[in-house]
């Protein structure tokens, strides 16, 4: 019988779908393959030996090949997704420590619930005043070590639960989501695309009165003035700078968030405290998260707002580098309206190109760049170009490969997994994370 392959592979996710559909398109392609057969009859013999109480243990009693993703995309964006196989899902770990490359487009003027296109739209503010140097200007802000305040539409979890169900749900988080510490190594603008030269559109489903009301209270985004987002500012910049203080009701370390609210009581069970990411992905199903939410291509209003609707004040602190970024706590001081006449071309977006470290959110990079240039912004489309040592057009699988059949993705699957294998008994450490430090979101 042929040796079992297992390990770790990429593969080319494709937009309008979510990362656990990936891993269970892979198992419906991998289970009767002959690639993975030796495999499965070697799973097979292991349960076979198993007692009867460690049968009945066992989730999920059917078999199939174990397959996990490290990492999580959203439904709107592709790239590369990583994949372990077999004993390779006890390897995800490493590529929750490794950085990214990510090329986004960030479109202006707008904010909505998911700090993108696929979310309702919340607020509106003129971008005539957007222009490609004020960008640049604003950059400078968000390189190095910035702090960052993850989005309420995300696969983070508190007490058991996701994010994005409290939102769902209009449910006030238990305990109050606090900015982490993340890395942008490199950010650049690649292309300035200017307003009527682009087919990027702002949703036409507007949130209903009452869901702007529970935005407020669930992403606690307006209920913060200039004092107490200064203060708590204050508080984190003498954290950083060495200065000990205690830890606020919910913070983020890595890609766990904790609840110390309980300090000097007994600690919650460990299953309050959850990975976030792909590695639960081959024991459960990702929740559709983003793609339950209808997708609207439909224009909308084409001329800038003359006055603005300001629903959204992030509670984000400033990065604690020697450049001090504008207040995002405070509602954004908004350019006034132009006495020029309107603009009917739409407007404005951006495309960047960036490399981070664990925990970074694009999407919440775009809802705070508009801000920072006295304006709103969000996510347009997204490209994980890279993860770790993966990259695209490089070594990983393209999607559509697994629609024309094993005799195509099979030998580049072998190839890919034996390269692994072998990278692993030679212990090289480009296999943990490749270039760069820092944790996976």
């Amino acid at each position: 019988m042929s040796q079992a392959v297992e390990g770790v592979f990429a593969i080319h996710k494709p937009p309008a779908i979510t990362s656990a559909q990936v891993v269970r398109d892979l198992q419906k392609a991998f289970n009767p393959s002959e690639l993975f057969a030796p495999w499965l009859a070697h799973e097979q013999a292991n349960r076979d030996r198993e007692k009867s109480h460690q049968k009945q243990r066992r989730r999920d009693k059917r078999l199939q090949v174990k397959i996990g993703h490290g990492g999580t995309l959203d439904p709107l964006a592709t790239g590369v997704l990583i994949i372990g196989v077999g004993k390779g899902t006890k390897h995800l770990q490493n590529f929750l420590m490794c950085t990214k490359a990510y090329e986004a487009t960030l479109l202006f003027g707008a904010a909505t619930d998911t700090y993108d296109v696929q979310g309702k739209l919340l607020s509106k503010a003129p971008y005539s005043h957007v222009t490609r140097a004020k960008v640049e200007e604003a950059l400078d802000a968000f390189r190095g070590r910035i702090m960052q305040r993850p989005p309420i539409y995300s696969a983070l979890r508190i007490k058991g639960k996701h994010l994005y169900e409290y939102a769902r749900e209009g449910k006030e988080l238990p305990v109050e989501i606090q900015e982490r510490p993340v890395t942008v190594e490199e950010l650049e603008i690649t292309e300035w695309l200017e307003p009527g030269s682009h087919d990027y559109k702002w949703p036409a489903e507007e949130a209903m009165p009452e869901e702007k009301e529970v935005a407020e209270k669930v992403l606690h985004l307006a209920q913060n003035g200039a004092d107490a987002s200064t203060e708590q500012s204050t508080d984190n910049q003498t954290s950083l700078a060495g200065t000990k203080r205690k830890r606020p009701p919910a913070y983020v370390e890595g890609d766990l968030i904790y609840d110390t609210s309980r300090v000097g009581k007994r600690q919650e069970k460990d299953s309050d405290v959850v990975m976030s990411g792909g590695l639960l992905a081959a024991l459960e199903d990702e929740p559709q998260e983003l793609s339950a939410k209808e997708e609207h291509t439909a224009a909308t209003a084409s001329q800038e707002p003359s006055t603005v609707e300001i629903i959204i004040t992030e509670e984000n602190t400033p990065p604690p580098t020697t450049v001090q970024p504008p207040s995002l706590d405070s509602k954004p001081s908004i350019h006034p309206p132009s006495t020029s006449p309107t603009t009917t071309a739409g407007p404005p977006a951006v495309k960047l190109r960036m490399t981070v470290t664990s925990g970074f959110y694009v999407r919440s990079l775009c809802h705070d760049l508009g801000k920072a240039v006295d304006s709103l912004g969000i996510m347009a489309e997204l490209v994980r170009t890279r993860q770790g040592e993966f990259e695209l057009g490089k070594n990983a699988l393209e999607y559509e490969d697994l629609e024309k059949g094993e005799g195509v993705w099979g030998p580049q699957v072998k190839a890919m997994l034996e390269g692994w294998q072998a990278k692993v008994e030679r212990g090289e450490s480009g296999v943990i994370g490749g270039e760069g430090g820092g944790k996976e979101d």
